[in-house]
């Protein structure tokens, strides 16, 4: 059996290095010591036979500095070789950027065995930047607004509690700061655990800094106290995320996105939400919920383009039944102005006004990719994207990008599995493509709608 598991080994270095790093896990890191931990490790017979064989052959010599890193951290797989970081560089990996793409890759990459950084400019939720340590799912997208989706349709439980038998039963009186409070609350524990549990006992190192390149091995860093530092890098990955856009009309500066949303300190009691995906639709459904005054502007025939007809006509449907949603469709935005009294009012193409206490712009996202240095390493970019292949790799051989600054898809289970494939292969020894076919994805209304695979349309 050994003589057949040592021809295995010889001929599949890749699983040789994760028996290696496994079995030298569990024995005293010190060479000398070797044929002890065998000895006395015969709980694990199969880590035994595997010591045994790599001690008689010099094929595979166990150095001393292999056993000692490894009680720390794993080793870097190749094709054929057992290598330990590249002293060359002051990082095998520098991420920049702390959203759900990057996390993963820092947190995958050191787990090979890779010296890691990650940069982020915010540590902690809120202005300027909003998207801080967590990235936007965690601070200004998923989390929070899943928060306002389950306050918003209290109202609607409690109105169906007579229906199985609870008396006297109301929605009260909604607090906005009250709400507020425990959601900067909930926002900050995430922060912390992103920071000091799932990137710290990873063997991650955070720095809190904006990270630019300079050329393709070397990265600024303006860091949160106002010093300066450049690290060089072996490998970079981008993934700085992206951000609201916003047209160039006249008022636009008195607006607010999606960011400004989840800071506002008083609740708008009449808002005018424009754009027709689903970041628009949900907000809409949201503030509905929670008993403003809610008009949903979109310049289309109908809302949620991409999605089966049939659910964006029973949406619409039920939004109409349901909901005291104001649906103008067809209607664009043509000025914004702000009134003395502080409100302002929507003037629309056609010449019509809405009055509002708050327009939330809802009408797409950009890269940002302002001065992140690209053109200093030669990378390549449309628009405000930065296009990459299968592999997530820029038209640079050593910088990578992952999640929302690609303009692939935007949600935050592919950013994952974009940053945890990209690790597997520069640092497992892996060779694994991103997939992006059948991609779930689901927009939060009321009612929810939830879809995967072709739509009715594309299937036919």
């Amino acid at each position: 059996i050994s003589v057949c598991v040592f021809k295995i080994m010889l001929r599949t270095p890749t699983l040789t290095h994760l028996l290696l790093v496994q079995t030298v896990r569990v024995l005293p890191h010190n060479r000398t010591n070797l044929d002890r931990s065998i000895s006395s490790n015969m709980k694990f017979p199969f880590a035994a036979s595997v010591l045994s064989l790599l001690s008689a052959t010099t094929a595979f010599t166990l150095k001393p500095s292999f056993l000692r890193t490894t009680q720390h951290r794993a080793i870097h797989s190749t094709a054929s070789t057992l290598r330990m970081s590249d002293d060359t560089y002051d990082y095998d990996l520098v991420v920049i950027g702390g959203g759900s793409g990057g996390v993963r890759a820092s947190r995958i990459a050191s787990g090979y065995g890779a010296k890691v950084i990650l940069l982020e400019p915010q540590l902690k939720h809120g202005a300027p930047n909003y998207s801080a340590i967590g990235g936007t799912c965690v601070n200004v997208g998923c989390v929070p607004k899943k928060l306002m989706v389950f306050a918003g349709r209290y109202p609607g439980d409690i109105a169906e509690a007579k229906g199985y038998g609870w008396e006297g039963a109301s929605p009260g009186q909604f607090n906005w700061k009250t709400f507020m409070e425990y959601k900067n609350a909930e926002i900050t524990r995430l922060n912390n655990v992103y920071s000091n549990f799932v990137l710290k006992n990873a063997g991650v190192e955070v720095m809190e800094g904006f990270g630019s390149l300079n050329g393709a091995h070397a990265v600024d860093v303006k860091k949160s106290d106002g010093t300066e530092t450049t690290l060089s890098a072996k490998n970079v990955v981008v993934a700085v995320g992206g951000w609201p856009f916003k047209p160039d009309i006249p008022g636009i500066e008195h607006t607010i996105t999606s960011n400004e949303i989840f800071y506002l300190e008083e609740q708008p009691k009449r808002i005018v939400c424009v754009g027709g995906g689903f970041i628009a639709c949900e907000f809409a459904s949201i503030m509905d919920g929670l008993g403003s005054e809610v008009t949903l502007m979109y310049r289309g025939e109908l809302f949620l383009r991409g999605f089966d007809m049939d659910m964006r006509t029973h949406l619409k449907e039920e939004m109409e039944r349901n909901t005291k949603i104001d649906i103008q469709f067809n209607t664009d935005p043509q000025e914004i102005v702000k009134n003395d009294d502080g409100t302002l009012t929507v003037v629309t193409r056609d010449g019509n006004k809405v009055e509002c206490d708050a327009v939330m712009y809802a009408t797409g996202r950009k890269g940002k990719i302002e001065n992140l240095g690209l053109e200093s390493a030669g990378v390549e970019t449309k628009n405000s994207f930065i296009p990459v292949d299968d592999y997530s790799q820029t038209n640079v051989d050593n910088i990578y990008a992952v999640g929302d600054i690609t303009d692939r898809i935007a949600l935050t289970p592919v950013a994952l599995m974009e940053g945890h494939r990209l690790a597997d292969n520069l640092f497992g020894g892996q060779d694994r493509k991103v997939d992006h076919e059948y991609v779930a994805s689901t927009v939060f209304t009321n009612p929810e709608i939830g879809t995967v695979g072709y739509t009715e349309e594309d299937a036919a």
